[in-house]
Parts: structure tokens; C-alpha cells; sequence
């Protein structure tokens, strides 16, 4: 099926596509925050920025989006039907990235956890409530 937008229009509409500061990860923020953390943001001197960092606790986290970043077994992470081997290799980059991110963040001595979209969407205050207690020796 051909795109029912021009190029330009497309290229506007990706454009608008946020990498920070997304529904998911504000409303993360809200319930750690409620749960009593106190942490920082997009911390540019750590590979591949984490969404919210958690000094304290020497913990990195990321909110994933499952369509970008290939959540395994989402029905989220769909493949665009034109121009496959485009998102294919799109797709297999970031996925890449993020293996790379962890790996270094793990050598750097953080803790890290990805949460993923669909679960903040689902379930937002359980998967919350979860990683506290993952986080807090709890879990």
C-alpha cells in the first residue's frame, strides 16, 4: 500500500515525533516521583542519555518505545509494509544502540532497567510499583 502522504508531509509528521519528555515517560516520572524519588534527566555525560537517572541508587532508566526500539513479542513493534529493508535496518541500528548503551552503562557500574510503552500503558502504577521495589531491594 503507497503512502496516502507527500514526502513532505511525512517528513513533517516524523519530524514532530518526540525523543524526550513523551506520555510515557512523564507519566513514569509522576509515579516515581509520588513514590518518593528524587532523580535527574537525560544525563548527557552517560552513553545514550537516560531517560531518568537515579544517582542515589546508581540506576539508569529508559522508556522504550516498543514500535522504535522492537519491544520482542509486542504487537506494538510493527513493521511499516513499504520500504522494508528501510525500517528493517532502521530498526536493527537502534536496537543495536541500545545493546551498546547497556553494555556500557553495566560497565560503568550502573544499574539499569528499560520500561517498556505498552506496559506504561497498561498497567502504569503496577510496573511502577514493581521497579521500586527492584530498585529498593524489595523485589
Amino acid at each position: 500500500m503507497a503512502d496516502k502522504l507527500t514526502r513532505v508531509r511525512r517528513s513533517w509528521n516524523m519530524s514532530r515525533i518526540k525523543g524526550r519528555d513523551t506520555r510515557p515517560e512523564l507519566r513514569l516520572r509522576s509515579l516515581l516521583h509520588r513514590a518518593g524519588f528524587r532523580f535527574r534527566l537525560h544525563a548527557k555525560q552517560l552513553p545514550g542519555r537516560p531517560d531518568v537517572l537515579l544517582p542515589k541508587y546508581r540506576t539508569a532508566i529508559f522508556v522504550h518505545g516498543c514500535f522504535w526500539h522492537r519491544h520482542p513479542g509486542c504487537l506494538n513493534a510493527t513493521t511499516p509494509s513499504t520500504r522494508r529493508k528501510f525500517w528493517q535496518d532502521k530498526f536493527d541500528g537502534n536496537v543495536r544502540r541500545d545493546q551498546r548503551n547497556l553494555a556500557a552503562l553495566k560497565a560503568a557500574g550502573w544499574t539499569v532497567y528499560t520500561i517498556w510503552e505498552c506496559d506504561l500503558e497498561r498497567d502504569a502504577e503496577g510496573a511502577v510499583r514493581r521497579l521500586t521495589n527492584e530498585i529498593r531491594g524489595e523485589g
